[in-house]
């Protein structure tokens, strides 16, 4: 290590664009998974529905509850040019940040015949924040104009929108899916449950940084951007109780590390609501998470980066190799891996 700390080159790997999944197969569950040994330091493939294998009576899955909003709305200048707003979050009393292509002049944007949108400032990020009439209003919008974004690697329309959401999505306020949950079926989650296992939920709004890779030399230089989670008290007494008899905490996707580690950055796990830019590096001590369900990541993303720190760089980059040199299907609608 040098002393800058761990090189950002460390977690990159060649990604063959035709490796990178366009479209979801189905059903659900019938994506490839990937069993990342960290014990035996071995690396195996399986069909996910096999995911049952390593989850055992008395286990806590815990999975996110988030909704990918429809984010992207397509307005006009009141001189009649088209602006793409994409809209990252809610400030409260009407107003969202959010990115905006071209900059109408005038600082208003027109929605159908009927809804006004009015731009109050620009932030030193290069977002806007946006005014819609009513905290409703920008609901309203979103249903009645608005379209589900995709990654921007994803260069196909999805013929059914919904194929983009978990099957347990219910808080809205995603930009982005939290894709490890992707691969779960009604049936498999009952199988699961049949299992003795416990599944509980969390929110924690995926960003559109998610698809930034690191583009600091050094690990250690990169800031990620806050994400708001709430991690509600059923769910940390499971945990607490699953802890305590020795069982183990399973977190489906790195969205669920996140939440589950910021919330006992303390040391005791606790029921939390906020924002969290935690960013988990190699050396980082896991305090909750003891297996994680996860995708195939870009490389230099803060996901590699946090998976490295669960398995080790060297573990995940054979792994990596192995799933390249496989013909894996990688990133949002690709294959699962399991780390253990």
């Amino acid at each position: 290590m040098t002393e800058g700390g761990l090189k950002t080159e460390l977690f990159n790997y060649h990604l063959p664009l035709e490796l990178i999944a366009q479209q979801p197969v189905e059903p659900r569950d019938s994506s490839r998974l990937l069993v990342v040994d960290r014990r035996q330091r071995q690396v195996t493939e399986t069909g996910f529905a096999a995911v049952l294998n390593w989850l055992e009576e008395g286990d806590i899955l815990v999975i996110n509850d988030t909704k990918v909003m429809k984010a992207r709305l397509f307005g006009r200048k009141p001189t009649g040019g088209k602006v793409e707003i994409f809209l990252l979050h809610s400030l409260g009393g009407g107003d969202w940040e959010a990115l905006l292509k071209p900059y109408p002049q005038g600082g208003v944007v027109l929605l159908g015949e009927e809804m006004k949108i009015y731009l109050q400032e620009k932030t030193e990020r290069g977002t806007f924040i946006m005014r819609f009439p009513s905290p409703e209003a920008a609901i309203t919008a979103m249903e009645k104009w608005g379209e589900t974004p995709l990654p921007p690697y994803i260069k196909e329309p999805l013929a059914n929108p919904e194929r983009y959401q978990t099957i347990l999505a219910r808080e809205h306020g995603s930009t982005a899916a939290p894709t490890a949950a992707l691969h779960f079926t009604p049936n498999l989650l009952q199988a699961v449950k049949e299992k003795g296992v416990q599944i509980v939920n969390f929110t924690l709004h995926m960003g559109i940084g998610s698809f930034r890779p690191i583009k600091a030399e050094y690990v250690a230089e990169h800031n990620l951007s806050a994400e708001f989670y709430h991690l509600p008290a059923e769910t940390v007494a499971a945990v607490q109780a699953a802890k305590a008899r020795g069982s183990r905490v399973v977190a489906c996707g790195t969205d669920a590390v996140r939440a589950l580690e910021s919330a006992a950055l303390t040391g005791e796990i606790k029921p939390s609501s906020g924002w969290t830019n935690l960013f988990i590096v190699p050396g980082y001590r896991f305090k909750v998470i003891d297996r994680i369900i996860t995708n195939l990541h870009l490389p230099r993303s803060s996901h590699m980066v946090l998976i490295s720190a669960f398995a080790s760089q060297e573990l995940v980059m054979q792994a990596y190799a192995y799933a390249v040199r496989e013909k894996f299907r990688f990133l949002s609608f690709g294959d699962a891996t399991l780390l253990i």
